[in-house]
């Protein structure tokens, strides 16, 4: 059930209206638990099980964990020393530690089965790509990255001390929820549950600030990001007859369609979730204003970031162990993200380069510390601007490897960024025939959305200004017309999905 279509359409408005028609919160539960699981078989159904069955198991472990049965002084033997009871409240954080690294291996492991274990077993059994065995692949269920993130970020709070939960009902709603379940964002548990406890029907603006997200991220995915993904696979098909500058506004495309795709999923997931009286944390804060790559990374992705800040980054020690050990962290932190992305080695060479970029921007801000000429260098305007430039320069060619996991095709892409004619055939192929645009025309539609971005920032993050809800319902039609109007025929699949 693609989220840009009728279908989903029809879906949501029934889900909702046996929804907010039930009185009592547990019947509420059911309907989304089972409106989830339609939800997901129309995409994956034979992983339904695998997925109750991991919700469960992650359920029993947070129980065990969250057990409070260590023996006290208030027990029933209530002569126990206190020596005993240290003892006896030591043990306790032992077992309970061992329980939560069970279930930190048990999702780690599976989440590396479904992503490495078809490249090992080619590996070990030495298949060929023109081999008939060669299309051997296991096939990951949807979701599963953000699935196992949930569950570790779940077991590891219930750990440090937040309280698990007795009723499986509302847990497995919280794991299943369709808005959320394929691609985020990352939402911890009590976030959520206490949400459960707390349905009311959304008020008139909130109705139309939910629809309005799922309008504007229809436009995003449905509109522009489709349309750069056509230019996108067109020129990356084609790398020995591309030119550099062909490359370059394929590689400028694929970073503007990777975030308007994910984004706009994130946007259609959080306004239905809200139309249900349900808040997801937000995932974007105009990642591409920002003027270093850590801004970036608190403003990309923020659920992931804020997954690997919180379970990652601060368990290796954070920056409190001195400037070494605190760029060791980030570069280790990076390196994970890569490694989870995908088996391939672009995807690590890409988690090394963003490491690398987060370890010269840790050493730069120490070096500003000691000269002041170099920090009121970064705070004039053209020093703004020239971190700015950077940052993105860094980020815009690190997705080359994103895009092109294959180490063959990024190098090839990275020594054809320079002075590399263009095939005459592709330009025949791609811009006539293909887009019916010519690179000229192409770049200053790039540069048009570009500045495009730049104004609705202006607005919304400088000026503080933003739509009141009448208008916000004027324009949700319009929207979905323009969706239908202008749309490529058959939409691409939304590129979060593959991890």
């Amino acid at each position: 059930m693609n989220f840009i279509s009728i279908f989903y359409g029809l879906f949501l408005l029934s889900v909702l209206g046996i929804y907010w028609s039930l009185a009592q919160q547990k019947l509420r539960l059911w309907t989304l638990l089972i409106a989830s699981l339609v939800f997901y078989a129309s995409l994956h159904i034979q992983y339904i099980p695998l997925l109750l069955a991991l919700t469960f198991i992650n359920f029993r472990l947070g129980l065990e964990i969250g057990k409070n049965t260590s023996p006290g002084k208030h027990s029933l033997d209530w002569q126990i020393s206190n020596e005993e009871w240290q003892f006896a409240q030591g043990d306790w954080n032992r077992r309970r530690l061992k329980v939560l690294w069970l279930g930190i291996a048990l999702n780690v492991l599976l989440l590396l089965a479904f992503k490495y274990l078809t490249p090992l077993f080619k590996f070990v059994f030495n298949i060929q790509a023109n081999s008939p065995d060669s299309s051997f692949k296991l096939i990951a269920p949807l979701g599963i990255s953000f699935f196992t993130f949930e569950c570790i970020a779940y077991l590891i709070d219930v750990y440090r001390g937040a309280p698990a939960t007795d009723q499986f009902l509302k847990f497995a709603t919280y794991k299943l929820f369709f808005a959320k379940l394929i691609s985020g964002p990352i939402t911890r548990y009590h976030n959520l549950a206490n949400q459960f406890n707390t349905l009311d029907f959304p008020s008139a603006d909130r109705v139309a600030e939910a629809l309005w997200l799922i309008a504007r991220g229809a436009v995003k995915k449905g509109i522009f990001a489709d349309h750069l993904g056509i230019f996108v696979d067109l020129c990356f098909g084609n790398l020995q007859r591309a030119g550099s500058t062909d490359l370059w506004l394929a590689t400028f495309a694929y970073g503007l369609q990777l975030y308007l795709d994910f984004n706009g999923y994130v946007d259609i997931a959080r306004g239905s979730a809200l139309l249900f009286g349900l808040v997801l944390p937000e995932n974007f804060d105009f990642p591409y204003f920002s003027t270093s790559i850590g801004e970036f990374w608190r403003r990309w992705h923020i659920t992931l970031g804020d997954w690997l800040r919180n379970y990652v980054y601060f368990p290796l020690g954070g920056s409190r162990r001195g400037l070494i050990r605190t760029c060791w962290n980030l570069f280790t932190v990076m390196l994970i993200a890569g490694i989870w992305h995908g088996a391939a080695l672009g995807y690590v060479v890409w988690g090394i380069f963003h490491g690398l970029a987060l370890v010269v921007h840790r050493l730069t801000d120490a070096m500003s510390d000691r000269f002041e000429n170099l920090e009121q260098f970064w705070q004039n305007p053209l020093g703004i601007f020239v971190a700015w430039f950077l940052t993105q320069l860094m980020v815009f060619t690190s997705w080359i490897w994103f895009r092109l996991p294959n180490i063959a095709d990024s190098s090839l892409v990275i020594r054809h960024l320079w002075r590399y004619p263009a095939d005459a055939q592709f330009a025949q192929k791609v811009y006539v025939d293909a887009l019916n645009i010519s690179q000229y025309q192409l770049t200053w539609v790039l540069l048009t959305l570009a500045a495009l971005m730049a104004v609705v920032y202006a607005f919304n993050r400088m000026l503080k200004l933003e739509f009141n809800w009448p208008i916000k319902l004027v324009f949700v039609p319009l929207c979905f017309y323009a969706v239908w109007l202008l749309a490529p025929e058959g939409s691409l699949p939304y590129i979060y999905f593959d991890f």
